[in-house]
């Protein structure tokens, strides 16, 4: 992970992670990035309102229906909805976001981000997990490589 960004590296030194947008539908990119923290040792908590259990655990309609402390929100859901997502992370105390975003606008909103920025939550902006979390496979490091020369992803 030599080449991983700061930013990436400082939200992957968490322990116990939430990703906002897990579905019923395994093939969604919120399921596989839950997939990926849990396969990489994070405890990992699902988030979509419309469901009591995803990926074979419990899942919870809101960030503060969660026990405990959550150390990052990975948001992989509609940009409706991520500015209300980062306001729940202040209310729960979480310190770091990390919008979704591969081609495209992904999760990324400009109030969003600047909701981060005025209640003093670092936002990752672009890119996944299963870009920086090793074994990265390899249409993930092209993906990577591609959106880093476009400058839609850290680092």
């Amino acid at each position: 992970m030599a080449s991983t960004p700061k930013s990436v590296a400082a939200f992957l030194e968490g322990k116990r992670f939430a990703v906002a947008g897990v579905s019923r539908d395994p093939k969604q990119t919120a399921n596989a990035v839950f997939r990926k923290l849990r396969d990489s040792g994070f405890e990992v908590v699902p988030v979509n309102p419309s469901a009591a259990e995803l990926e074979g655990v419990p899942c919870y309609p809101d960030l503060k229906s969660i026990p405990g402390q959550i150390d990052g929100v990975m948001v992989v859901t509609s940009r409706s909805v991520a500015a209300d997502i980062v306001r729940q992370c202040a209310d729960k105390g979480v310190k770091r976001v990390w919008f979704h975003r591969s081609f495209g606008d992904g999760s990324v909103s400009r109030e969003a981000v600047k909701e981060c920025k005025a209640r003093g939550i670092e936002a990752i902006v672009g890119g996944c997990p299963l870009m920086y979390c090793e074994p990265v496979d390899g249409g993930h490091a092209c993906i990577r490589w591609v959106l880093r020369l476009l400058g839609k992803v850290p680092g």
